[in-house]
């Protein structure tokens, strides 16, 4: 059994994104950051960082959106979340540790930090569709960062063309707009 430990819009949406697409079952454990559970002692027993996204497999946890990913890419292989062959498997890791450590921290720093950090991406992307030529769980990944960059410093509607189109792109999957759906009805609770 599965179950995601999430709050809605942060972090924990590219895993609850993959879990749709996936179509698995599990149960979805929301996480106030209002009334602070991920402080909770029950919480810091799966997580002792007090962090969200947790993944809990038949009673084991795991952290950090890129390995809960990369596990479920690997473990539903059918889902074809993930590209073909270690080299390729090596590079959606690169692409996700990218956006874990320049693209994830980047809108703390301000908007031309921001715009940097994104700028690269947004070269990266150029002639791309998908970041693999087909769908996979860095796409997922780089979709949630642009989602919460682009609505909370909102650097102007031309800015990042190759990552507005890929954000449209995936706004048309099913599996997204589910979740959005799901996230939006429990309510966001981010910081600005």
């Amino acid at each position: 059994m599965l179950t995601l430990y999430f709050a809605p819009g942060a972090s924990s949406m590219a895993p609850h994104i993959a879990l749709h697409e996936i179509g698995v079952p599990f149960d979805a454990r929301p996480i106030s950051f209002h009334r602070q559970e991920q402080q909770s002692p029950a919480y810091l027993a799966l997580n002792p960082e007090g962090k969200v996204p947790t993944l809990v497999i038949d009673g084991r946890p795991l952290t950090e959106v890129a390995a809960i990913l990369f596990y479920l890419a690997r473990r539903f292989p059918k889902a074809k979340l993930l590209p073909d062959g270690p080299e390729a498997e090596a590079q959606a890791l690169s692409w996700m540790s990218f956006a874990a450590s320049t693209l994830h921290p980047a809108r703390r720093h301000g908007l031309d930090h921001a715009k940097a950090a994104y700028g690269l991406a947004d070269a990266r992307m150029a002639g791309r569709g998908w970041i693999f030529g087909s769908y996979s769980i860095a796409d997922i990944h780089l979709f949630r960062l642009f989602w919460r960059f682009n609505n909370s410093l909102q650097p102007g509607a031309n800015a990042f063309p190759n990552l507005a189109a890929h954000q449209e792109r995936l706004l048309n999957r099913p599996a997204v707009q589910r979740t959005l759906e799901k996230e939006a009805a429990i309510g966001y609770e981010l910081p600005a």
